[in-house]
């Protein structure tokens, strides 16, 4: 199996010296991992922001959560929330959740319960496993209980109006 993911390294590495986000993604996923190379967080945030750079979704979250855990990069809470903002604005339900949080907990950017409600109700709608929907309903609901009427209003009728950067 590890010669399969040296082989797999090879091949993403060639596309991803040529600039194929995709490839710099999962480039920078393998590094992550330690799948057919050494676990490298350096190197995985460096293939990561390649791709995340060229509007990767995926890769501008994954970006997010390192610099939120601080894995390859100084932890950084600011820099997170705004690769987690990037990711979000194209409907990428992970980083919205995340976002969510960011604003619930004041973490890298000012407390705003309505943007937290926004944010975590966008990715409820999102998220395809049931186990991630769950938590982003009940991250929901617990904000919800430090939200006046008008202010959950507001954030419903945010999370209504929203679309996806590009659409």
């Amino acid at each position: 199996m590890q010669q399969d993911y040296a082989e797999a390294v090879k091949w993403y590495r060639r596309a991803a010296e040529q600039g194929f986000a995709e490839a710099q993604f999962n480039l920078g996923g393998m590094y992550a991992t330690g799948q057919g190379v050494p676990q490298d967080y350096a190197e995985a945030v460096k293939w990561s922001r390649r791709a995340a750079e060229q509007g990767d979704a995926q890769a501008q979250s994954n970006l997010g959560l390192m610099y939120y855990s601080g894995q390859g990069v100084p932890q950084n809470y600011a820099e997170a929330s705004q690769w987690y903002r990037r990711a979000a604005e194209q409907g990428f339900a992970l980083a919205q959740s995340n976002l969510g949080f960011m604003y619930a907990t004041g973490q890298g950017l000012p407390r705003d319960y309505v943007r937290a409600y926004m944010w975590f109700t966008l990715a409820a709608a999102r998220l395809a496993e049931k186990d991630l929907r769950e938590k982003a309903v009940a991250a929901r609901d617990r904000v919800a209980a430090q939200m006046t009427p008008q202010q959950i209003a507001e954030a419903q009728a945010l999370a209504t109006k929203w679309k996806p950067k590009g659409e």
